[in-house]
């Protein structure tokens, strides 16, 4: 039974610039969930149906899930998949999967096998097509994997044409950078969990003091240890649209919750609108972004 503190669903509205993209893709709308940790601790039913609910109402062109459904049983994504069935848009729901859907052996398979029989593919490492040969939609192997590794995935495609990447990890986006991406979308974070109104995520404000406190402090002192760091180590991608060399990435704060809780970071259902934006020849093809929300 979900008993920790979460607070009430929150949507998030994002307009991003794309260069180069056909104006006949100009205003499609892409709704992102992630993390949503299905194991009957970490998410109420409520929430999920409520997710659902919003989803279809918003009547997305496409919906998109980034990772970690499940936490380590996989069992319970048999029943995930079931519910999530129910998500509606117009050219389909896409997945890649988190390090929690690749956590031991078969937990992969299992969770890919329970999705795709509800019509919900699972891109490792693959591209599919949505939208056209116009925008491809990428999906990677988890930044945790073995497998992870782009190269053989990006160099498929032509640098002149536009691409959303689906990554769970927002640390990829660094490796991501000798790639063009005009629009990563991850999780992974949870946001952080813990924000403070104007400052931001707790774990990020932590990281930039952490290498002013002695390594052996570090372990007593809440969101200075390294378990935090290594969760990820780019705190500053907790939440929000982001900027990563000429790429641009968003982070989703996830539906799930984990203990503590969630202060000042409630779950988000992320509502992505694509802009065409047309530049000259000499200008760079990443474009330029507007944002509304985190």
């Amino acid at each position: 039974m979900h008993w920790l503190l979460s607070g009430p669903l929150i949507v998030e509205q994002v307009t991003i610039r794309i260069a180069g993209l056909p104006t006949s893709l100009n205003g499609v709308k892409l709704v992102q969930l992630s993390d949503l940790h299905f194991d009957g601790v970490r998410l109420s039913d409520q929430m999920l149906a409520d997710a659902i609910a919003l989803n279809n109402e918003i009547q997305p062109d496409l919906v998109v899930l980034t990772g970690d459904l499940i936490t380590d049983d996989p069992s319970p994504i048999h029943e995930l998949a079931r519910r999530l069935k129910h998500l509606q848009s117009r050219l389909g729901v896409y997945a890649v999967l988190g390090n929690h859907d690749n956590s031991r052996r078969g937990t992969r398979a299992e969770v890919t096998a329970a999705l795709e029989k509800v019509n919900i593919p699972v891109l490792w490492n693959e591209i599919a097509y949505p939208f056209g040969p116009d925008l491809p939609l990428v999906g990677l192997a988890d930044f945790w994997s073995r497998e992870f590794n782009p190269a053989p995935v990006m160099d498929q495609l032509d640098p002149m044409t536009p691409r959303i990447v689906l990554s769970h990890n927002p640390d990829s986006a660094a490796k991501l950078q000798s790639w063009r991406v005009d629009l990563q979308l991850s999780g992974h974070t949870h946001g952080g969990q813990v924000a403070i109104p104007g400052l931001g995520a707790i774990p990020t404000l932590a990281q930039q003091v952490r290498r002013f406190i002695p390594q052996e402090m570090r372990k007593h002192i809440p969101y200075m240890s390294e378990e935090c760091a290594k969760v990820v180590w780019h705190w500053e991608w907790a939440m929000g649209l982001h900027q990563v060399g000429n790429n641009q990435l968003y982070v989703n704060r996830g539906l799930g919750t984990y203990w503590p809780g969630r202060f000042f970071c409630p779950p988000e259902l992320t509502v992505i609108r694509l802009d065409s934006l047309w530049l000259d020849k000499a200008a760079s093809p990443s474009g330029n972004t507007r944002c509304s929300g985190l």
